[in-house]
């Protein structure tokens, strides 16, 4: 049985219904394997309005796209504000079920290389880049030596903490991911961000000077 966001429900069109049906299944059994009866069953509709109102399969994964997108920017948008981390710790307490949904959608486009996995990581990537230029120009963060390679990287060990979140949450002793595992890293992830990791800048200054220093066989 697949599980839908049903906060409003009742309050949901048609179209809504249908498309929060279709994240809940895209998410849980991908997209190849997603069909529109499914979808409708869970929805409460017909397949035959499915197709009046989106056309296709595709069309309607497209649709479904565009709206965790906007969900997944929002809550970057969000952390990146004062009360950030206490306003997404509460939204995720609120409703465990529907924040995951989001990420598990985006897990699972990442997972079968979908063209909605490469927009997903773009506009991450874009959105972090400019929240950290707009950080360091506001003075809460510091200056980095490549910002988009900073972005990028920080992307990357976010999402290999969704894709690889059933290792984690076992390492930490834990059987599934939840409020437990968030809070046992929260302060850990905040502590290396804000204070770094390294009590000095050696390891910095040995590799801007073996990165700087010309290899054999290369002009300088």
């Amino acid at each position: 049985m697949v599980n839908v966001c049903s906060a409003h429900s009742a309050d949901l069109t048609a179209q809504a219904k249908i498309r929060n049906a279709a994240v809940a299944h895209f998410a849980r059994d991908g997209f190849q394997k997603t069909n529109l009866r499914a979808v409708a069953a869970t929805a409460g509709v017909s397949a035959a309005l499915i197709i009046r109102h989106f056309g296709s399969k595709e069309n309607l994964r497209s649709v479904c796209d565009d709206h965790v997108l906007r969900i997944l920017v929002r809550r970057s948008r969000t952390a990146a504000g004062s009360t950030g981390v206490q306003d997404l710790s509460r939204e995720y307490l609120a409703d465990p079920e529907e924040y995951g949904l989001h990420v598990r959608y985006m897990v699972r486009a990442i997972e079968e290389d979908t063209s909605a996995a490469t927009t997903f990581v773009n506009t991450l990537v874009a959105e972090t880049e400019e929240l950290f230029g707009a950080g360091i120009a506001d003075g809460s963060m510091h200056p980095s030596s490549d910002l988009r390679a900073l972005a990028v990287l920080n992307v990357l060990v976010s999402l290999a903490t969704l894709t690889m979140a059933p290792a984690l949450t076992r390492a930490l002793g834990f059987e599934r991911m939840g409020p437990d595992v968030l809070r046992r890293i929260g302060l850990p992830m905040l502590e290396l961000y804000t204070r770094g990791m390294y009590a000095d800048d050696t390891m910095l200054k040995a590799a801007r000077a073996a990165w700087e220093t010309p290899t054999q066989g290369n002009p300088s």
